[in-house]
């Protein structure tokens, strides 16, 4: 592996490898940090946070699925203040790049999080979750019109000069659109995809399992669709494409590198196996030897049509 190199450039965010973990699934970081070399990752994508503390949804909030997951935490969080006061000097000791994912129910709250997480110099790059309820509109998700998402964007991109990655919901008509418009609006990157709503019910008792009746599905089950859409959207944007969705090996991940993605993020399969992220990028180490290949570009977009 001497020669052979696994750097790569995530929107302006340089990743000394494609593997980056998924918000919401790697907490903080630092519970991690007895687990896992968290030097070793390409990039640690945070929980995320809002303006402040959050607790969530009432429980049950998380349920098994055939090859996956529902999820209905409700993005639970400390807030951006506690975060940047208590986490971050720990992440700060690593080499790691650190990558806060921001989300809010208006636009002036998402303004008010990059601009505050703008001033801290610890902080790589900022991924803007548009997949929350805007509380002006009814409730509908920021990220299922391609308007809203990009206004979001272009609000942010104003109070920030920090690399924007913006992550996309899948729970639209058309992803490209969206991308689309959220990188005319100044996104550096955009990464996709976010969960798919789904639902369970409880037979016997005739009620839905999750507190809140409806959660996000991932994991290996929504691999395929993930990766549609991440080569899709590749094909359609100019700016790097961060690829999510059911990674739980390393064929996973570089099926998405060919398929167009940069850079990969590993979510639910960090729950299953702790290790998952190294094991992952020990697998492209493996695999790019075998194949003699030098650098993750020449995989990324490889696809033969």
């Amino acid at each position: 592996m001497e020669n052979t190199s696994l750097c790569v450039n995530a929107g302006g965010i340089t990743l000394k490898n494609p593997v980056m973990t998924a918000s919401g699934t790697f907490g903080y970081g630092q519970e991690f940090h007895e687990l896992i070399d968290l030097g070793r990752l390409g990039g640690i994508i945070v929980k995320g946070l809002a303006l402040k503390p959050t607790p969530g949804n009432p429980p049950p909030r998380i349920v098994e699925t055939p090859c996956g997951m529902l999820n209905a935490i409700g993005l639970e969080n400390i807030g951006i203040e506690a975060f940047i006061q208590d986490k971050l000097p720990f992440l700060k000791g690593f080499s790691t790049p650190i990558v806060v994912n921001i989300y809010g129910k208006t636009v002036d709250e998402y303004v008010e999080l990059a601009a505050r997480v703008d001033g801290e110099k610890d902080i790589s790059g900022i991924e803007v979750n548009i997949s929350c309820p805007n509380v002006k509109a009814g409730g509908v998700a920021f990220g299922v019109d391609k308007c809203a998402a990009a206004d979001v964007v272009e609000r942010v991109r104003k109070h920030t000069s920090k690399p924007l990655m913006v992550k996309l919901s899948p729970n639209v008509t058309d992803i490209v659109e969206i991308a689309r418009s959220v990188e005319d609006a100044g996104a550096d990157s955009v990464s996709l995809i976010n969960t798919i709503t789904g639902m369970a019910i409880d037979i016997y008792k005739r009620k839905p399992v999750l507190g809140n009746i409806t959660g996000g599905l991932s994991g290996p089950a929504i691999k395929p669709v993930a990766l549609r859409m991440v080569w899709q959207v590749a094909r359609a944007v100019k700016i790097p494409v961060i690829g999510i969705g059911g990674i739980v090996t390393a064929e996973d991940a570089i099926e998405f590198l060919i398929a167009g993605a940069t850079a990969i993020q590993v979510g639910t399969a960090n729950f299953i196996n702790p290790r998952a992220t190294i094991d992952i990028l020990e697998g492209i180490e493996s695999f790019m030897e075998k194949e003699q290949l030098q650098t993750i570009s020449e995989l990324t977009g490889s696809l033969k049509i």
